[in-house]
């Protein structure tokens, strides 16, 4: 597999507890700003996942690629274990990293992960995400993010745009490739697995999102046992950045115990 590091936006404690945060799809590893600055004791490595933000865009896009790049993050910052926080197709990733190397996991962060979901779907979104999205100008591109973030602080997002918006072969764009965006919703399609048993795992199901099925619960309280903690948030997908006070709570007291 092709050597690339990721890009990696540092915050938090440099001496605290490291904590690996993976994004969703279009994301990238600033979004986490809300549960960084909430929680400054720990040692926050918030990546930009390939193909998304300053982080190589080149495949592979596959989740054993994803894996790989984030134990390389690891690796280059000297880090042999640390806890993963992961948000939708973020939460496959650290579920697949917590299978493939469970010795390099502390605990396990997923937030309203994205594993699992069901094939037909994930070809009409698939399909809707190959069309070109552009904007003339910064101002369309934020209502159009406002839009679709029902919920969202207005401060968060413009940070969004500031941080994830580019001008690009002529017009504006976010910052990630729309191929990347394609090959994720068909991973997050695969057969869904489970975290590993022996790591304490958290997770933060969005109850006005469908993405977290009462059967993958089951499975995982199957495997995990009183390990696992399941915690609701009334809110949409983006969850930490629609009630990221609540959520960083949940947190803490999961990372800081």
């Amino acid at each position: 597999m092709p050597d690339a590091p990721l890009h990696v936006h540092l915050a938090g404690d440099p001496d605290g507890p490291p904590v690996l945060a993976l994004h969703g799809v279009t994301g990238h590893g600033l979004r986490f700003r809300p549960l960084t600055g909430a929680l400054p004791a720990l040692r926050w490595l918030g990546v930009d996942l390939r193909g998304h933000g300053r982080s190589p865009w080149v495949p592979p896009w596959n989740l054993e690629q994803h894996v790989a790049d984030a134990l390389g993050v690891l690796d280059a910052h000297g880090i042999d274990r640390a806890a993963v926080v992961g948000h939708s197709f973020g939460g496959a990733i650290a579920t697949h990293l917590a299978r493939t190397a469970p010795e390099r996991v502390t605990k396990l962060v997923l937030l309203d992960p994205a594993i699992g979901l069901d094939p037909q779907d994930m070809l009409e979104t698939a399909e809707e995400s190959r069309a070109d999205e552009s904007f003339p100008d910064r101002e369309a591109a934020r209502a159009a993010k406002a839009e679709s973030w029902q919920g969202v602080p207005a401060e968060l997002v413009d940070a969004e745009v500031e941080a994830h918006l580019e001008q690009r072969d002529g017009a504006w764009r976010w910052r990630y490739s729309r191929a990347a965006l394609v090959a994720a919703w068909g991973e997050m399609a695969r057969e869904a697995v489970v975290p590993p048993a022996g790591r304490p795992t958290l997770v933060v199901p969005a109850t006005r999102a469908d993405f977290v099925s009462e059967k993958w619960l089951e499975a995982c309280r199957a495997e995990l046992g009183e390990q696992l903690t399941v915690i609701p948030v009334d809110t949409g997908h983006m969850l930490y950045l629609e009630r990221g006070a609540e959520v960083a709570e949940h947190l803490r007291g999961f990372l800081e115990d």
